[in-house]
């Protein structure tokens, strides 16, 4: 027989997990103790929320399930944002909580909170358990939940007895929950009315989301693309579908797209969404796409097709057996003039030359250089505000990934992300970019990162201000208020303290040096880049 705590270990072993991410507290200890002694790599966080975005960062690295393990009360609570950042992106993770004992639940005791309650808007699926012997079914099952399907977080809060309880230990080999049979195979008539909508289309056009990395299909949206004649435009998590210079790519769409993206969404007669959810920031008026063009929704969640975007030819599946299944039939559509006049436009607009300063560093330039200078199958993760958009616009990408959080904005997402992703993937370039704004939420894990021996490369754009809500106030409001960061720490010297390499970039003239210092450096580095507080993401 082994202890509840013991069978805690022994589950995340069963399903193959290389590290967790965490932090200790009395209602989690019993796990902690067996913890030690497992081959389970445990990363000590400095703040609970960002265990779930370590979390986040491994799953999509790795295209496993992600885990984070706190303790009950303020563990637990400081936890719901990275819960949340996971779920709105559909990123697989399993979130271990700490309890209060069995006998005490519903007294208000130290540290007592209601974790179940409190995340059951945003979380996939969540249990509290009541018997030990029920850990290794609810651990098989969670992982199954989280990784199926439309991917997503799974809670499991685990009481202190509970951990300590003996059982005779058994793991599933399977799971069979009546109620969970998510599609798989997209249904055959369905695919038959894709293919006969394609051969009619004269301006089509696919818009890819961040479904096509989690059923990791960017080589069929390639394929599809190419053998049916579909231009590709993406949704800000798509981006990194098709390579920013292959032909096909439009770039961006939304109200922080590319001006070419955005006129092809205008101008189509039918619309391919391959694992979009068609968000307010991707689609800005989906009435008037409703109005001019037939639409595809192809996804795994029934639940997105139709929601925010009537759709005239829905298909359930997983992407890659979709896209598998759809060219099988050899799909094409008479959209040789569309697809010569597009790949025009853009080519146009990538080599537009950006603005050059010698009095403050260019984002476009920046983000430009940085591109040119990466590894092809590089990682970017980018943090929230106008960093993000200036990524996510300038940055071209090649073979690696572009990370961020797209669906609920988590400020301070990025350096805590990116030490997922060196953990699940140290052989891969790793570069973030943020704001000061955003670092200043998460530079503790400096200290994480530097005992971990994370080798990632920080950019740090600089502009004393909350930069993206600075913008909107001067453009709709009354002026800024509230969003100055006149009395930021030196973050050089800041780094330093964390002993973590850094140099500053103060114009054009001097980003090819410092990035080239900056990536071939050993060890963590921080470039500070100093930003115009008057550069806004519409014509950086």
């Amino acid at each position: 027989m082994i202890t509840g705590a013991q069978a805690m270990v022994r589950c995340l072993e069963e399903e193959g997990v290389k590290a967790v991410f965490g932090y200790p507290g009395a209602t989690i200890c019993p796990f902690y103790d067996e913890l030690r002694t497992s081959k389970v790599r445990h990363v000590l966080v400095r703040q609970e929320q960002n265990a779930g975005h370590m979390a986040s960062g491994y799953a999509r690295a790795s295209g496993e399930v992600g885990v984070c393990v706190v303790t009950s009360g303020p563990g637990a609570t400081n936890l719901i944002t990275g819960i949340a950042t996971a779920y709105m992106d559909s990123i697989p993770i399993v979130a271990i909580t700490g309890q209060v004992p069995s006998d005490l639940l519903g007294r208000d005791v130290f540290q007592e909170i209601d974790i179940n309650g409190a995340v059951m808007p945003f979380i996939k699926h969540s249990t509290i358990v009541k018997d030990a012997k029920e850990l290794p079914r609810i651990f098989k099952e969670a992982f199954h939940i989280a990784s199926t399907g439309r991917q997503g977080p799974v809670l499991i809060d685990v009481p202190i007895d509970i951990q300590n309880q003996m059982i005779d230990f058994e793991y599933p080999d399977h799971v069979d929950i009546r109620g969970y049979k998510p599609s798989v195979k997209g249904n055959a008539l369905q695919i038959k009315r894709v293919c006969e909508s394609l051969h009619g289309a004269k301006q089509p056009l696919i818009c890819a989301g961040g479904g096509v990395f989690s059923a990791r299909a960017q080589r069929e949206v390639a394929r599809l693309s190419e053998t049916a004649g579909i231009p590709v435009v993406t949704t800000m998590m798509g981006l990194g579908a098709l390579p920013t210079v292959d032909p096909m790519n439009l770039g961006m769409i939304g109200s922080f797209g590319t001006p070419v993206a955005n006129r092809a969404l205008e101008e189509t007669d039918l619309l391919v969404i391959i694992g979009a959810r068609v968000g307010d920031r991707a689609v800005v008026a989906p009435s008037a796409v409703e109005g001019r063009s037939r639409t595809i929704h192809i996804d795994i969640d029934p639940a997105e097709i139709g929601k925010n975007l009537s759709t005239t030819v829905p298909l359930v599946g997983d992407i890659k057996n979709v896209l598998g299944q759809l060219l099988a039939l050899s799909p094409r559509t008479d959209s040789a003039l569309w697809v010569a006049r597009q790949k025009a436009l853009r080519q146009a607009e990538l080599s537009a030359e950006p603005f050059y300063s010698k009095s403050s560093v260019t984002p476009a330039r920046f983000m430009r250089a940085l591109g040119e200078r990466l590894s092809d199958d590089a990682y970017l993760v980018a943090d929230v505000g106008q960093n993000q958009i200036w990524a996510a616009k300038y940055l071209p990408i090649r073979k690696g990934r572009f990370l961020t959080s797209g669906g609920l904005g988590t400020m301070g997402y990025s350096l805590p992300a990116a030490i997922g992703v060196k953990t699940a993937d140290p052989g891969r370039q790793t570069v973030v970019v943020c704001g000061d704004g955003s670092f200043q939420m998460m530079m503790n894990e400096l200290s994480t990162a530097v005992e971990q021996k994370i080798d990632v490369k920080i950019v740090l754009m600089v502009n004393r201000r909350l930069g993206m809500v600075n913008e909107i106030q001067k453009d709709k409001y009354s002026g800024p208020f509230g969003v100055f960061l006149e009395h930021s720490p030196d973050f050089s010297a800041l780094a330093a303290a964390f002993g973590v390499r850094a140099r500053r970039c103060a114009n054009d003239d001097e980003i090819e040096a410092a990035v080239d210092e900056m990536l071939s450096s050993d060890g963590p580095f921080l470039l500070e880049c100093s930003v115009s507080p008057d550069e806004g993401t519409k014509n950086a």
